[in-house]
């Protein structure tokens, strides 16, 4: 046998694991946000619930992986060697993809990218076979394409059903228990979380360990036989349970969220296994039998079941649990979901779109119809049941208990119902979709917030039906190099591939690590804290400005493109979080004492200062990284000779400023200000000389001289909003003393 199948079998293992990774990142909001948003417990521990699920649910997965093996095409009709080169062209598209929508943040479905990678593969392998042996047979003889409909049709069913269900259910339990459910939840609450209970365990036996040989077939005729009974049962026993515990002090809600958590985790690791390690097993397999029967042999035997080994399973167990663990891309992807269902007021991620902007029109206008057309005492009935929160009761969650539970069982009597009607519901869509249902339906949708939501919500749902676009034409063409180039062509693309990932990574974690994600002020700052963090804004904010500025300046003169587009990423990281600063202004002014509230307005200025300074950063980055991107022609001597004067000027400028906040003395602010007006004179003598030039010269580059004097007049926007930003940094602080 060549040793490039030995290879391809290396290869698949390596990318069994990178999928694992990537795959958990991706999966891992299904059971984890709902933990994580209502903060039951310390995150932690929540990752630990979920990684006991996993484990379990991988060591009792003992059922056989047939998609991979025979689900979405016809293994008889294809030859050990089309067989390898489909697998591992199919295991690099899914760890490329996965990895990208992990960059992006958003979640997406891994049975739909494993279903349709193996269709494209399966297809590229079709047609090289029909044209390259001119074969008189169909498509259809080769590949299975009914799955592919079948995953079409769910998602639509997924989205539609679980959006309206979530929806339903938090509605009607908000009017149950209202949003200060604490005296309700006393009366009631051992019923209500009974009936989550019972879904969540009824979800973990049929759905997470239906293949573990755990549940017979005699335990899944009862039921099945006698469902009705069983659940009421089950319900009755769960109910008196919860409320003997409930009685004793116990949090009954953290125990129904946590039991939710843990049966999501299983059924993810007991189900969505085969997304990540059935390929490479079933490429291992093969290999297996082409030991004996040759490469030419047919692999017809992948037709036949065949249990997994169980050391496997444990290998791809703990893989799966220490990436919960460690992976920052699982916390950046849940965030999608997080921030869409947030109860808090805060910067929205999405922009608005003219099909959000028409929906919400509409939902307001059917909104005054509907307070026309009720009562007026039911109206006011919910309205009081829907009665919000104030600032200070909402805590720092995304939502309250009521709607994590309300999430967990509602996902898991949906995927319940889905499987036992034999309908191929993604647990992703489920989860996701009825986290915004029940986000809709408890008004956190608000005016204020809609259009960006709903935006969010809709780039998330097109990103499902692109992952499956994607993958299909991504495994198609992967392959289809693989059979015409052999292992020239593996070798090229298995490097490519390993570029990209190590970029990402290793180098990518480099950068990463030299960014901090904390905000300089927290929600959870003392007055004081606010003050201190204030002062380390505005430091911050001057070193910054002057170290992007000279480098955008000097990577400019020598057309450094790259140095460029780095100064543009961290001018654009400055400008947004100047932004984010900006928009909890009211949240932070909320937390300074009664003494320090006339002082308040100088706070204000500050942070509306740093916003303009960043935008002002920003607007020359962008341009100049812009003009060298795009092949322009440099600056000229001239103009180069004139930014370095400027920046020179500036320099001196933001070096007293910075030596004024190292010492608390601003007892210089004269001075700053002369040499503002030096400089701003300097700049119009720049701009009058560099007309003339224009005027002279008809060879000067258009572009060049825009961006020139773009530069300029930011420069001057910047220096004016840092000296106005340092003067109230100095007004506040002067305040606060007198105050003390």
């Amino acid at each position: 046998m060549s040793p490039v199948f030995t290879v391809i079998v290396v290869i698949l293992a390596i990318l069994a694991i990178a999928d694992l990774v990537v795959g958990v990142s991706n999966d891992a909001i299904n059971f984890l946000n709902s933990s994580i948003g209502s903060k039951i417990a310390s995150y932690k521990t929540i990752i630990s619930v979920a990684a006991v699920g996993i484990l379990v649910g991988v060591l009792t997965s003992h059922g056989m992986m047939e998609v991979a093996r025979n689900g979405v095409f016809h293994p008889e009709m294809f030859s050990f060697t089309e067989i390898m080169f489909l697998y591992v062209g199919v295991m690099l598209t899914d760890v490329l993809l996965l990895d990208g929508f992990n960059k992006l943040g958003l979640p997406t479905s891994t049975t739909v990218s494993m279903i349709f990678e193996l269709l494209g593969a399966a297809m590229a392998v079709t047609v090289f076979k029909i044209y390259n042996d001119s074969l008189d047979a169909g498509i259809d003889q080769f590949v299975n394409g009914g799955k592919a409909l079948g995953m079409i049709s769910a998602i639509l069913v997924s989205v539609v059903l679980s959006f309206v269900v979530g929806s339903v259910v938090m509605y009607f339990s908000r009017i149950l228990f209202t949003f200060r459910y604490a005296k309700q939840f006393c009366r009631w609450g051992a019923v209500w979380c009974g009936i989550a209970i019972v879904g969540i365990i009824y979800f973990a036996m049929f759905k997470g360990l239906k293949n573990s040989g755990l549940i017979t077939e005699e335990i899944s005729g009862f039921v099945g036989g006698h469902l009705l009974v069983v659940l009421l049962g089950v319900w009755m026993t769960a109910s008196l349970l919860l409320f003997l515990l409930q009685k004793a002090s116990v949090n009954i809600l953290k125990i129904t969220i946590l039991s939710g958590t843990f049966a999501l985790a299983l059924a993810f690791a007991g189900n969505d296994l085969v997304n990540f390690v059935g390929v490479p097993l079933a490429g291992l397999d093969a290999y297996s039998l082409a030991q004996d029967g040759g490469t030419s042999m047919l692999m017809g035997e992948l037709n036949n079941p065949k249990m997994v080994n169980i050391g496997y399973l444990a290998i791809a167990g703990v893989v799966m649990a220490v990436t919960l663990f460690f992976s920052k891309d699982a916390k950046k992807v849940s965030q999608t979901e997080l921030t869409l269902a947030s109860q808090q007021e805060e910067n929205e991620r999405f922009n608005s779109t003219p099909f959000s902007r028409a929906l919400v029109r509409y939902s307001v206008k059917l909104n005054e119809w509907y307070q026309k057309v009720l009562p007026a005492s039911w109206i006011e009935f919910v309205n009081e049941r829907f009665l919000p929160l104030s600032e200070e009761e909402k805590g720092n969650s995304t939502y309250d208990l009521i709607r994590a539970v309300v999430n967990l069982a509602s996902a898991s009597i949906l995927i319940c119902i889905g499987t036992s009607l034999k309908l191929p519901l993604s647990t992703t869509y489920v989860v996701f979709m009825v986290s915004m249902g029940s986000s809709l339906a408890d008004r956190v949708w608000g005016r204020d917030s809609a259009v960006y939501r709903i935006s969010g919500v809709m780039v998330v749902i097109m990103g499902w039906f692109v992952t499956a676009f994607i993958a299909f034409v991504m495994s198609f063409l992967i392959v289809t190099l693989l059979m015409i180039g052999g292992g020239y062509a593996l070798a090229g693309i298995v490097l490519i591939a390993a570029y990209i990932l190590l970029k990402r990574f290793v180098l990518g974690s480099k950068d990463e690590e030299d960014v901090s994600e904390e905000p300089l002020i927290s929600n959870d700052d003392s007055p004081e804290d606010v003050l201190y963090n204030c002062t380390q804004m505005v430091v911050m904010t001057m070193d910054q400005t002057s170290r992007i500025y000279n480098h955008m300046l000097a990577s400019l003169f020598t057309e450094n493109r790259k140095g460029l587009k780095e100064m543009v990423a961290l001018s654009e990281k400055m400008y947004k979080d100047a932004n984010l600063r900006k928009y909890d202004i009211c949240a932070t002014v909320k937390k300074l004492q009664e003494q320090h509230i006339e002082t308040a307005h100088y706070y204000v200025q500050i942070v509306d200062y740093v916003c303009e300074v960043s935008k002002a950063l920003l607007h020359s980055t962008r341009p100049a990284f812009n003009h060298i991107n795009n092949n322009h022609r440099g600056l000229s001597s001239e103009q180069i000779n004139d930014l370095k004067l400027i920046n020179d000027k500036v320099d001196d400028i933001f070096g007293q400023i910075s030596t004024m906040l190292a010492l608390k003395d601003y007892s210089k602010l004269d001075e700053v200000m002369e040499k503002r007006d030096d400089l701003f004179e300097t700049i119009a003598e720049i701009i009058k000389n560099h007309i003339k030039r224009v005027r002279n010269d008809v060879s000067s580059s258009s572009r060049a001289s825009a961006l020139f004097l773009n530069i300029l007049t930011e420069t001057k926007t910047m220096v004016l909003q840092a000296r106005n930003m340092i003067k109230s940094e100095a007004y506040f602080l002067n305040a606060i003393k007198e105050m003390e």
